[in-house]
């Protein structure tokens, strides 16, 4: 018979235990019943002053937006505390994110900027060396009339109200009598110089006598054509500022800040700190507060259409540089037309201006066609004639790198305008990512814990926002009504003036079916809007693509790489992290089951 042992507990240990057990329930139920995580995520956040958060949750019966039957551990100045702080939050949010599109748009002000003005100085030196090198006759006088002319082309890209057409006309005015004197009548430059009224009629009668042929009219027709869409495209990217600057201090109304605090804070009340609210429930919020921002949408992607259009025209197969180089050879060919053609020019000149009476006894020819021609003009300079043959290719006189550089500096920007053509309506979709909205199985409803969000989540617009169950959407902000105008009115002006931009077709290019800026598991649930927008496009000029081909030929490119997509909350998640996870829980079922059988 086998005898049972018993352990002895001491008294004193026994007392021990019960009163830590009492302890630790006491705990408990004191943390359960006080305030101290609303104190600490209030201080963390520096919603407020700290002593406004009360020790323990009480009722208080003048929560205007935080209203609940049970205690509370907030007040009505704890509500106002979180308006405030919600309102600067959401603004600072709003501002973060029109920052990269602001950054954008500024940075490539200044590279096309910059482009153009070394474009500028790369055909001055190019025309001034001809004029040194071929009629250095003229070099030293007509130097100051180049400078003018180039000076006035840099203002007129940066925005100066000039007329193309009246620069390049007034430079060939200006040079005429240099040329009259130096190269049609070499010798009679005293006797015409000397008289300030005979070099005022040379150049007044410069465009009835035609000394240049039509190469003035033409040279300024193609500077007019691209340089205006130079100047259109800095205009624009100016006017895309403005607006993005106007949005960074939209005005919040009183009821999109009471949703917000409701959205963001009220869960804090009850002492729950940490849950987020449901993900649509946030774009019903977000939707409604920036519902005056959405309405700027529709004008803002004609805007980028018209950017791209303006981009491709100014830069499309090297239009630009192609037409500032041809300026050397568009002022060469007018030089030599004027030298073939000098005896009819001094014989006109002579019946307007009356040069027989300036010119000294024995100096003026008897028969003026057939001595200038014999003497001047009947031949021109082989040295002109193979700057002229030079001249064909000024293209290849463009250095190889600039040439790349500008062929990247447009196709990028082109990639990284398709990514903002909707901004307007993903605005509220980013500021729901990441902090706000979690995937859990529970998330915040704005009246308590939720599996799912229940509610009707409404489209973009301010009439569809009208029927927001989360926020009162009334009048259009003032602010944004007055930039929408703006930007109507501006892409009004552009159509104006380039009638030739509805020319410009637009196709997606194959292989580029999903869109960009948006995911695959986006759906009408979702509230999201599919328009194909993300996609790169080539466009039709003339029947030849950007770049370069047939319309309708077979389309070799290489596919860009496609910019970050916008992420849309609520979503199933990618394909590209479920495999992974697949073959990690299916590793752990087998280790499970090997450790139990």
């Amino acid at each position: 018979m086998s005898r049972g042992k018993c352990l002895r507990v001491n008294p004193f240990d026994s007392v021990r235990i019960v009163a830590l057990v009492i302890f630790a329930a006491n705990v408990i139920d004191a943390d359960k019943h006080s305030c101290y995580e609303v104190r600490a995520a209030f201080q963390q956040r520096q919603v407020g002053p700290l002593h406004l958060v009360p020790e323990k949750p009480y009722k208080d019966a003048d929560l205007q937006i935080c209203k609940h039957q049970g205690p509370s551990c907030c007040n009505k100045k704890m509500e106002e505390s979180y308006q405030a702080a919600v309102k600067k939050e959401t603004l600072q949010k709003i501002e973060s994110h029109t920052y990269h599109l602001e950054n954008l748009l500024s940075a490539h002000l200044d590279t096309f900027q910059d482009m153009f003005q070394f474009l500028l100085s790369f055909s001055q030196g190019h025309l001034s060396s001809l004029l040194e090198g071929t009629y250095s006759s003229l070099s030293s006088q007509a130097l100051p009339h180049v400078n003018q002319l180039f000076s006035s082309l840099s203002l007129y890209l940066r925005g100066a109200n000039i007329s193309i057409e009246m620069t390049v006309h007034r430079f060939f005015n200006n040079i005429f009598p240099l040329v009259y004197t130096r190269l049609i009548n070499p010798g009679i430059e005293e006797s015409v110089t000397a008289s300030s009224t005979m070099v005022d009629c040379l150049r007044m009668i410069r465009q009835d006598v035609k000394p240049f042929g039509d190469h003035p009219v033409i040279m300024a027709r193609k500077m007019a054509e691209l340089l205006e869409a130079g100047r259109q495209l800095g205009l624009a990217l100016d006017k895309g500022l403005e607006v993005i600057n106007a949005t960074e201090h939209i005005n919040l109304s009183r009821d999109c800040v009471k949703g917000l605090a409701k959205m963001v804070y009220c869960s804090h009340c009850r002492g729950l700190t940490l849950i987020k609210p449901c993900a649509g429930y946030c774009l019903n919020v977000m939707r409604g507060c920036l519902a005056s921002m959405s309405e700027l949408d529709q004008p803002w992607r004609i805007y980028i259409s018209s950017l791209e259009k303006l981009t491709l025209t100014m830069a499309g197969h090297h239009n630009l540089e192609l037409a500032m180089l041809g300026v050397r050879g568009h002022v060469n060919e007018a030089l030599l037309y004027a030298q073939i053609h000098g005896p009819l020019i001094t014989a006109t000149v002579d019946k307007v201006c009356g040069l027989s009476t300036l010119e000294p006894p024995g100096m003026r020819p008897t028969s003026p066609e057939v001595t200038t021609s014999t003497t001047t003009s009947a031949s021109p300079p082989s040295s002109a004639a193979s700057s002229s043959s030079s001249s064909s290719s000024s293209s290849q006189v463009l250095p190889d790198e600039w040439l790349g550089r500008f062929a990247h500096l447009k196709r990028d920007f082109l990639l990284l305008l398709q990514r903002y053509k909707s901004f307007f309506t993903t605005v509220p979709e980013m500021l729901c990512e990441g902090e706000y909205v979690v995937d859990d199985s529970t998330c915040w409803g704005g009246n308590g814990v939720v599996e799912s969000y229940t509610g009707r989540i409404i489209g973009n617009g301010l009439d569809a926002q009208r029927q927001n169950p989360e926020v009162k959407v009334r009048n259009m902000d003032p602010i944004m009504a007055e930039f929408k105008k703006r930007l109507e009115h501006f892409n009004q002006e552009t159509l104006e003036k380039f009638t030739n931009l509805s020319e410009i077709a637009v196709w997606e290019e194959l292989g580029s079916g999903e869109e960009q800026g948006s995911t695959a598991d986006c759906d009408d649930e979702d509230g999201c809007q599919s328009s194909g927008d993300g996609a790169e496009h080539n466009y039709v000029v003339n029947g030849r693509t950007s770049n370069g081909r047939q319309h309708g030929g077979d389309i070799t490119q290489e596919n860009p790489s496609k910019p970050p997509a916008v992420k849309v909350v609520g979503g199933s998640p990618p394909t590209s992290w479920q495999q992974p996870r697949c073959l990690a829980l299916l590793f752990a079922g087998l280790c499970l089951k090997w450790m139990l059988f």
